[in-house]
């Protein structure tokens, strides 16, 4: 497929292709729900020593889909809120928020472009964005200074995610068959999710964005964060024989002024 749907059209098929994975993911192995509401943590070592404490503060999880990693930090003392475009996402981690006794989890049904009024103006000591999430937005520089307003003085921003040059790497984790500087939508129509590649489903559409690591840095600088530091991590999906690394994760922290 070579044409892109216009904005309604890409937000509608992304919302129904996402609302359909939700039950997918929920009775399948990938997120071991069973394991989770056991107390299994779904946060990487990594991204807990990087953020750190975060007992007493108000937490954001944007596009936190069913909401694991939003509760992950809920057990370790934070009050959070998670949103994500998804209705049926969002009614599954309010259940497990029940299950696992989180009572003040909030999950907020909106558009990440949207969030600054679904949650009324509210601002937040951390604003927390996982894996998998840049992909799905068009505009990089409007996410930034959506984070920007939802960050209270002093607060930063989290943002754990794949890096852009694994993106281009063919399943072997050494062969290059992307162009990292693509920019147009790259518009898929296949079935099946990455937790069940089998999976059948109906709405199959998706449309995705790259986004280059100078591109998410200078947006944030731009909508007036500070760069506290920019990591970049060999580990991800898989891994190179001995001597062939190659970035696979990035993980950075961005701060706004008190």
């Amino acid at each position: 497929m070579t044409t892109t749907p216009e904005e309604a059209d890409w937000r509608a098929a992304n919302r129904a292709n996402w609302d359909e994975r939700v039950p997918i993911h929920v009775a399948g192995p990938f997120y071991d729900l069973p394991g989770f509401v056991a107390g299994k943590d779904t946060l990487r070592d990594f991204e807990l020593d990087e953020v750190g404490d975060v007992s007493g503060r108000t937490l954001l999880h944007l596009q936190c889909h069913i909401g694991l990693d939003t509760l992950s930090w809920a057990r370790r003392g934070a009050t959070v809120t998670g949103v994500d475009f998804s209705e049926p996402a969002m009614e599954t981690a309010a259940g497990l928020a029940a299950r696992i006794g989180v009572a003040d989890a909030r999950f907020v049904t909106a558009d990440v472009y949207d969030a600054v009024q679904a949650l009324d103006g509210q601002a937040f000591d951390v604003v927390y964005t996982g894996f998998g999430a840049l992909c799905w937005l068009p505009d990089i520089e409007r996410w930034a200074r959506t984070v920007a307003e939802l960050l209270a003085p002093g607060g930063f921003l989290y943002l754990a995610e794949f890096h852009p040059v694994a993106d281009i790497l063919a399943e072997d984790g050494r062969t290059v068959e992307g162009d990292y500087f693509r920019r147009a939508p790259v518009v898929e129509d296949a079935p099946g999710t990455y937790a069940d590649t089998g999976a059948p489903m109906s709405a199959s559409l998706t449309v995705e964005w790259q986004h280059g690591l100078g591109e998410v840095v200078s947006a944030l600088a731009a909508a007036g964060l500070r760069l506290e530091f920019l990591h970049e991590h060999d580990h991800g999906h898989f891994r190179l024989p001995a001597g062939q690394r190659v970035p696979l994760v990035y993980t950075l922290r961005a701060t706004k002024a008190g």
